[in-house]
């Protein structure tokens, strides 16, 4: 039967999805979690984002990669997490069979940057511990950019292949997916054309990517350990260790899931298994990666408090442009003395205008503010005083 043939006799035009359980009340449950999680993930992914483009010091490759990977870990999270909160909350649990695709697609699309993209930044690692001195001159702005746009070409180019092939089969026995999201094997279940093809894609495209970026990583990771266990104080390995303990983690959960789900023999398949490894890595994992790199990472942890500290003080900008107590003013003497026809109105009009100025220089930009005043003295030198307001971003 051809591919064309095939896809004339597909019947199905929705698909429903079974999702995770059918109790209402473990359905309840689960939408609690499963949206507590999901704001969790934004938010912390989120705050990585912010972090690492505001703070100076986390201008380097390390942190460049980490923004896109918390770039790549709430598209990953969105495309699954809300259709999954509708099925859970609602008795609407179908899905069109483009909106499969295109979910199946991003989400296969968004898994492969991931892969490669830890694999990526292993080498990054790698060179930051094998070479430090030659570090700056090898990982050049140029090179993280190629780089990542390889991963990204990669990943969007690679899964395309396997989502036109997927969706080009006959579906006319069921429209049921046994699973919370519209996964390759699930639906490869419910077709009644030979899947041979396509499980045999399927197994290449998961093992190829995956063992590839895999074996990049334990590459990387060999020499480091090696590196790492030639330093003669305990002290240098322990911080050699801490610098890429936060990236392996990540790793060792991010690809245990993923061998365990598409790397198994057909035999071995159990559709149960596969849809609460699925959490993990669809779900739970998007959540956990900002975590791992910004409670085991001091200079996030740093940047995260100077942050916070910024738009605390940020909210009391009113008392920090408030002139200290010791300072008196004597504005109106001074500018009626030296201007005529000037009235009190006039001056009070002027100073009120000028705190808003400040105000809202202070809210709105990161530099320092001068604000010159004078003293009750009228001579020359009392003149010259100045007190210096300083908005910046150390506190």
């Amino acid at each position: 039967m051809s591919l064309t043939s095939s896809w004339n006799q597909t019947s199905v035009t929705v698909f429903i999805l079974l999702g995770l359980t059918r109790d209402p009340k473990l359905q309840i449950l689960l939408f609690v979690l499963f949206l507590l999680v999901y704001v969790i993930t934004l938010l912390a992914n989120i705050g990585i984002i912010l972090v690492t483009r505001l703070d100076v010091r986390l201008q380097t490759p390390m942190y460049f990669f980490l923004f896109h990977l918390s770039i790549v870990d709430i598209c990953y999270s969105s495309d699954i997490t809300p259709k999954t909160l509708q099925t859970l909350l609602t008795e609407h649990k179908t899905i069109s069979i483009l909106g499969c695709a295109l979910q199946m697609y991003f989400f296969l699309c968004f898994a492969t940057i991931e892969l490669y993209l830890l694999a990526v930044m292993a080498y990054d690692r790698y060179v930051a511990i094998c070479n430090p001195l030659l570090y700056p001159v090898i990982m050049t702005r140029g090179l993280c950019i190629r780089m990542l746009s390889a991963v990204y070409i990669i990943g969007f180019c690679s899964p395309l292949m396997l989502a036109i092939l997927t969706f080009r089969l006959s579906y006319c026995r069921s429209n049921v997916i046994n699973h919370f999201f519209c996964d390759v094997l699930p639906i490869l279940v419910l077709s009644c054309s030979d899947t041979f093809v396509n499980d045999i894609i399927v197994f290449l495209f998961a093992g190829f990517n995956t063992i590839t970026t895999f074996m990049a990583v334990l590459i990387s990771y060999t020499y480091i350990i090696s590196n790492i266990l030639k330093i003669r104080s305990a002290e240098g390995r322990r911080k050699a260790f801490n610098t890429c303990a936060s990236h392996f983690t990540a790793v060792l959960i991010f690809y245990g899931t993923v061998f365990v789900t598409y790397l198994q023999p057909n035999s071995s398949y159990s559709m149960d298994q596969d849809k609460i490894v699925s959490v993990f890595y669809t779900v739970l994992i998007p959540m956990i990666n900002p975590l791992i790199y910004s409670l085991r990472n001091k200079d996030v942890k740093a940047a995260l408090i100077k942050v916070l500290k910024r738009k605390a003080c940020l909210k009391k900008s009113g008392r920090l442009v408030t002139l200290p107590p010791s300072i008196k003013l004597d504005i109106y003497a001074i500018c009626i003395n030296h201007v005529p026809g000037l009235t009190a109105e006039t001056i009070n009009s002027f100073i009120g205008f000028r705190h808003q100025i400040i105000r809202s220089l202070f809210m709105g930009m990161e530099s320092y503010l001068h604000v010159f005043l004078v003293t009750k003295d009228k001579s020359t030198d009392d003149l010259n005083k100045l007190v210096l307001l300083e908005s910046h971003s150390e506190y």
